[in-house]
């Protein structure tokens, strides 16, 4: 999708993944199949570019160090390495004075029952590193949790965080450019199934007042990781009316794909702008929208009937060129507008469930 709007802007698209044909490789220019770690493959890519940007972070350091000695890199290896980790993540947001819940380092089952003594239960374990859509998070209800807790992160650094009593989470996607110009689209609200972001909608049931201080705290967020490129700060708004930071991306996100069909200026696009130098885009919302997301759950026990979905125009489809439908994996998403957030969520809802029958 991002390659998408490079290509619509005039740019050429260079990939470079372990991955052969994967879906940005399928429409670029030229695709360079090597690890991460073959640092003469990276310099050989960083010379064929103007810049390089990121799907995702967890790209090693000496990576991006190895490129950034021949063409720029957007955003920065600083912004990689802080989060790419969950407690350089949470340590630079609480040093900065932005809201975060209270955590600790589990390095051993001595730290995590003194965690559970100072921070208390219910809480959320944690693996520091590479995880998403709730891969390596446990809940832990009560003491008895902490042994088994401490056994299945099989001697991996750990971070404990205070459970959250949320009443609903809200993502916020800011773009930067290096000449410090900063611009936000509207606040998403997301919903969740098996910790798999399910449907997101745009603008959140919120009120205008807390809508602006999320989207100011992911401006001074992205200002201060000096981000060029794109921040996506997810948060939790408490059942007390506080919002507090759950995770960074320094990328385009999952919640924001609804606005290649909503938005003036699509997050994809955003990110083309912003790592090449161009002025950023309007964020404006055309109309009430929702997105449902995919997965390879879906392709059994046969093809989803992509027709049926489509029986709605107000209905868009987006597949992302997977090879292979896996259950969780994010194959795809419909998105829809309309006149009110309730009549999207229910249009994408049903066209989704259309799928099969």
């Amino acid at each position: 999708m991002f390659a998408l709007a490079a290509r619509e802007l005039g740019y050429r698209i260079l990939v470079y993944s372990p991955e052969n044909d994967s879906p940005t490789g399928q429409i670029a220019d030229d695709e360079f199949s090597f690890h991460y770690d073959d640092l003469d493959r990276i310099r050989d890519f960083a010379r064929s570019v103007q810049v390089i940007t990121f799907e995702f972070e967890n790209v090693p350091s000496a990576t991006t160090e190895a490129a950034v000695a021949i063409v720029p890199v957007r955003p920065a290896g600083h912004v990689l390495h802080t989060t790419q980790h969950r407690l350089r993540e949470k340590t630079f947001l609480q040093q900065n004075g932005f809201p975060v819940t209270p955590f600790r380092r589990i390095g051993s089952l001595n730290d995590l029952q003194q965690a559970a003594r100072d921070l208390g239960l219910p809480a959320i374990l944690k693996t520091a590193s590479f995880g998403y859509d709730g891969k390596g998070q446990q809940k832990l209800q009560a003491a008895d949790d902490l042994a088994r807790a401490w056994e299945n992160l099989r001697n991996a650094e750990g971070i404990y965080e205070a459970f959250v009593d949320f009443e609903k989470e809200l993502s916020v996607i800011a773009a930067r450019t290096f000449g410090g110009q900063i611009s936000t689209f509207p606040v998403f609200e997301n919903t969740h199934a098996n910790h798999i972001l399910d449907v997101t909608f745009a603008p959140a049931a919120i009120s205008p007042a807390l809508a602006a201080q999320a989207c100011e705290l992911a401006s001074g967020i992205s200002e201060k990781l000096d981000v060029v490129g794109l921040l996506t700060v997810e948060m939790f708004l408490t059942k007390s009316g506080k919002l507090s930071v759950n995770e960074l991306a320094p990328r385009t996100h999952n919640s924001g794909h609804l606005t290649i069909d909503a938005c003036v200026t699509s997050q994809f696009e955003q990110q083309v702008r912003a790592v090449c130098g161009l002025p950023l885009g309007s964020t404006e919302l055309r109309s009430p929208a929702a997105m449902a997301n995919l997965l390879g759950d879906l392709w059994q026990p046969t093809i989803p009937n992509w027709s049926a979905a489509l029986e709605d125009p107000a209905v868009k489809l987006h597949l992302y060129g997977k090879a292979e439908p896996r259950p969780g994996r994010k194959m795809g998403h419909l998105t829809a507008t309309a006149a009110t957030v309730a009549e999207a969520v229910e249009r994408v809802t049903r066209a989704r469930g259309r799928l099969h029958g």
